[in-house]
Formats: C-alpha cells, sequence, structure tokens
C-alpha cells in the first residue's frame, strides 16, 4: 500500500493548560506566580502559629504575616486578572504592574521579617533598623495607593470590556479598594502622630476602629467581577445578570458603609 494512502501517526492531543499558559502575557504570569507564593506564605505562618502558639491579636503576633500574605497574594492576583479587562497601554500595565507585584513583595517581606524578630512591623520605631522597616512599609502603601489609583481612573475613564455586568463590577471594585487603601492609610497617618508625640502604645491601639472597615473594602476587587465572570457561565439572560451585579455592589456598599459608620463612632 502506498505510503500517501497510510493513516497518520496517532499524536496526543495537546495539553489544554499549557495552550491556555501561552496565551498569558509574561508579566501576567509573573504576577500570577508571585501572588501564589505569597498566598502559600501566608498559610506556611499559619502552621506557624499553630506550632509555636502566641496571641492572635496585637501587634506582635503571627496573625500579621498569615493576613498579609493572604491579602497581598489574593490582591495581586485579582488586580493582574481585572486589568486584564481595562483600555490601558500594554506597556505601561506592565510596568504598573510589575511595581505592584514587587511592592507586595516588599510588603509582606519586611511585616513577616518583623513577625520573626517579635517585634511590631508597624509604628515601630524603637531602634534605627526599626524606623527603617515601618517607613519602608510606610512608603510601600503610600506606592500601592499610587498604582492603584491609577488603575481605578483607567476603569472610570473607559468602559471595561468583559461580559454583562463586569464594567460595574470592575469600577465598583476600584472604588471600594480605594476605601480599604484609605483607611490604611489613614491608620498610618495617626499612629505615626501619635508615635511622634510620645504615645507608642496608643499608636497600636488607634488602628482598631478601622481595621474593620480596611478588611471588609479590600477584596471587592475579587468578588464583585469574580461573580460578574461566573454568572457569564449560566443560561440567565443578560438583564438578569446585570441586576444580580447590582445587588451584589449595593450589598457590599453597604457593608462598607455600617463598617465606616463603626469606625466613626469607635474613633
Amino acid at each position: 500500500m502506498s505510503s500517501s494512502l497510510q493513516s497518520p501517526p496517532h499524536r496526543p492531543p495537546a495539553n489544554p493548560l499549557a495552550g491556555i499558559l501561552a496565551r498569558v502575557r509574561p508579566a501576567d504570569r509573573l504576577c500570577h506566580v508571585t501572588g501564589v507564593l505569597l498566598v502559600l506564605s501566608g498559610l506556611a505562618h499559619l502552621v506557624v502559629f499553630a506550632v509555636d502558639g502566641g496571641p492572635w491579636y496585637g501587634p506582635v503576633s503571627w496573625r500579621k504575616p498569615v493576613t498579609f500574605g493572604l491579602s497581598f497574594g489574593l490582591t495581586l492576583m485579582a488586580v493582574t486578572w481585572v486589568t486584564s479587562y481595562l483600555r490601558v497601554g500594554e506597556r505601561l500595565r506592565t510596568v504598573l504592574l510589575v511595581v505592584f507585584a514587587a511592592d507586595c513583595v516588599a510588603e509582606v517581606g519586611g511585616i513577616t521579617l518583623q513577625a520573626w524578630r517579635r517585634v511590631p512591623s508597624h509604628l515601630d520605631m524603637e531602634t534605627p533598623f526599626d524606623t527603617a522597616v515601618s517607613m519602608m512599609l510606610a512608603v510601600g502603601g503610600g506606592v500601592l495607593v499610587v498604582l492603584l489609583t491609577v488603575f481605578a481612573v483607567a476603569s472610570f475613564r473607559h468602559r471595561p470590556a468583559g461580559p454583562v455586568g463586569m464594567a460595574l463590577a470592575v469600577r465598583s471594585g476600584f472604588a471600594v479598594l480605594l476605601v480599604a487603601l484609605g483607611s490604611g492609610a489613614a491608620m498610618i497617618a495617626r499612629g505615626v502622630v501619635l508615635v511622634r508625640t510620645g504615645h507608642q502604645e496608643a499608636a497600636y491601639a488607634s488602628t482598631a476602629p478601622l481595621k474593620p472597615l480596611h478588611a471588609v473594602s479590600l477584596h471587592a476587587v475579587l468578588v464583585l467581577p469574580a461573580l460578574a465572570w461566573l454568572l457569564s457561565r449560566t443560561g440567565w439572560s443578560e438583564r438578569t445578570r446585570w441586576r444580580v451585579v447590582a445587588a451584589a455592589v449595593g450589598c457590599y456598599a453597604a457593608a462598607v458603609a455600617a463598617a465606616g459608620v463603626w469606625a466613626v463612632l469607635t474613633y
């Protein structure tokens, strides 16, 4: 039989995961991997806490590398994903994401270092080294505010792409995230003033009223777009999907408002 009539050799189907990864931008891949590592760091310190014990609350606690590792890791991955829907220049987006990832690593690294040294990570100016770490974390927080504000402004300047409800989810997510950043900056600013005036213990206690607001508003940029994406996989009508996203935005706004009222009443 002629070779031209022979069946072609059997080839296994291509790995769909490999195909997906091949289409991911290098900067996105870097940020997602970094985010996963930060989450794993947080989980690892949860194990450390289970073994070593100690207080969960307070300025010196294993809670800080746990919660900051998880929060920064999830936020980095969420922002990397969500900004793919924004109309931002590719080069600008890449630079912003890489700087954002580096800043997240620096923030979690500084907090984790201080936890292992058994000293507070924020508002600690007892020694020159501790002061340097505290200032690094404060400056890093300022960089976060600038970077995420740029993305937030971009989301409102041009309608984000994506399925029905995604534009509303992305814009609302960034707006609420800015509330989280603002409350975090307020905690640091008030704490620094108290430290500079000789009220170290009061500085640590001063952050408590704003912590619920900061925590509630931190992950809207992940929760709301993820909901819009999941709804796009259903057979529901576009009108219904948009209403569900709008209702979720309203519920999130109510939760943030309640946390804000609590902060005002207890500040």
